[in-house]
């Protein structure tokens, strides 16, 4: 037994802790949860718990339905809002096949082999994330069916007495308390929207900390009476929830991304990885971009970015080089704008690191920086620049991602096939509704 585990049967010893929660995701990253009996933990960590894997979205076919949870001692935590008595943790969890192996439809397990990977070319991966949602007042909409926000704060206000304020405190403290470090906390555009920006970590952590992040932010919002979702775009009128992400790689100690003295203080390693990114973008939207409702953000305005392009600090391209700060530069990186708070971390962040190691191992040129801003070109201005569309809905995503030969490399054909699945049974039950939208416009008039 290793340190990491000898720590965790302690911990649970000396805090009498009543139940470990063992946490995992299906493939459009829904949290799954089982409760252990501590006496059941060392048992786990020695042999894996066995489960029903064709119960879960995408992970096991009937006939081949014995999975096994094997849990990661590194991920253990209390959790602070399940009380001070009979106290509550979690650990996050592989998923194995019946013979020890590492299933190759855990979403946590296609992000392990895609950093493999990078580390193999001599990377590590770091990213940092700034996480968008709205606060409402309830679940239920208001009169006339739109979601009711708790306040009708703008961008960085500062709302006194604010329902908001009180959330971001109590929220910050429970992330920091459970080991997620906070880097801002703010008051978004929209009314009762707030973003909260995580601390560099590598990206495997980042992604359990988002996992981790979301029923927080969940859990923290039913304490106080109110409801948080990150559902891509519940307003028509306001802007979309994103989660904008930097990149960066390191060689040992060093940031690959940097270069003094070129253009940007960009290195030829950070070219090529925007250059991957940029060229199959459209090909993995379908993942980072993954509900019918992804699709009214990226075209709904409000500095969603849907056009292939990258810029200096050009807030309207899709990949975004930040500011240089003279001085630092182990802070040379990338920003994914594209990405939306709806998306499971896992996957999203494999496809976009794929997608840039593919640009470096194949020498990818990056065309040049979108200078003006892309949202006010015309379509014939966007297309003489090379500026191409995302995909408009998640039909077409789904269309660009079946025709990928990148993608199936890069997520293994099972989960590929399942998530595939998965979007094309969502398209077809929206493509059956009829919306509010049609009976408003139609029905009086038909």
């Amino acid at each position: 037994m290793d340190r990491q585990q000898e720590f965790v049967l302690r911990t649970i010893e000396e805090r009498d802790v009543r139940f470990v929660r063992l946490w995992f995701t299906d493939v459009v990253g829904s949290l799954k949860s089982v409760a252990l009996a501590p006496a059941e933990v060392e048992g786990a960590f020695e042999e894996g718990l066995g489960f029903d894997g064709s119960s879960i979205e995408g992970l096991a076919r009937v006939f081949e339905s014995d999975m096994l949870l094997q849990p990661d001692p590194a991920t253990f935590q209390i959790l602070p809002w399940r009380g001070e008595t009979e106290q509550t943790s979690r650990m996050f969890c592989d998923i194995l096949t019946p013979d020890g192996e590492p299933s190759t439809a855990d979403p946590r397990n296609v992000l392990k082999r895609t950093l493999a990977k990078a580390a193999d070319m001599g990377f590590t991966c770091y990213t940092h994330p700034e996480i968008e949602f709205y606060l409402l007042k309830s679940q239920e909409p208001g009169p006339d069916g739109a979601p009711v926000p708790v306040d009708e704060g703008g961008y960085f206000d500062h709302v006194p007495g604010g329902v908001a304020q009180d959330f971001r405190r109590t929220a910050v403290t429970m992330l920091e308390s459970v080991g997620i470090s906070v880097e801002f906390s703010h008051h978004e555009g929209g009314p009762g929207q707030n973003e909260i920006d995580l601390r560099y970590a590598d990206a495997l952590q980042t992604a359990d900390n988002i996992m981790t992040f979301r029923t927080v932010i969940k859990e923290v919002a039913l304490q106080q009476g109110t409801y948080a979702t990150f559902m891509p775009k519940p307003f028509t009128a306001h802007p979309g929830s994103g989660m904008h992400t930097h990149f960066s790689l390191f060689e040992g100690d060093s940031n690959a991304f940097f270069e003094a003295g070129a253009e940007y203080q960009l290195s030829k390693t950070a070219r090529q990885f925007i250059a991957g990114i940029l060229k199959h973008a459209p090909e993995f939207t379908a993942v980072t971009n993954q509900f019918v409702n992804s699709y009214k953000r990226l075209w709904g305005g409000g500095e969603a970015p849907s056009y292939l392009s990258w810029g200096h600090n050009n807030r309207s391209a899709l990949v975004r080089v930040p500011l240089y700060k003279p001085g630092k530069g182990q802070s040379a990186r990338i920003e994914y704008r594209g990405i939306d708070s709806a998306a499971n971390p896992y996957l999203a962040y494999a496809v976009l690191l794929g997608a840039g190691l593919k640009g470096i191992e194949e020498g990818y040129d990056l065309p040049a920086a979108a200078e003006d801003d892309v949202w006010s070109l015309s379509s014939a201005e966007r297309r003489a620049m090379g500026h191409d569309p995302l995909p408009a809905s998640l039909h077409d995503a789904i269309r660009t991602m079946e025709d990928s030969e990148l993608m199936p490399q890069i997520l293994g054909e099972q989960v590929y096939e399942h998530f595939l699945r998965n979007k094309r049974a969502e398209w077809q039950d929206y493509r059956l509704q009829v919306t509010p939208y049609e009976l408003q416009r139609n029905l009086g008039i038909l």
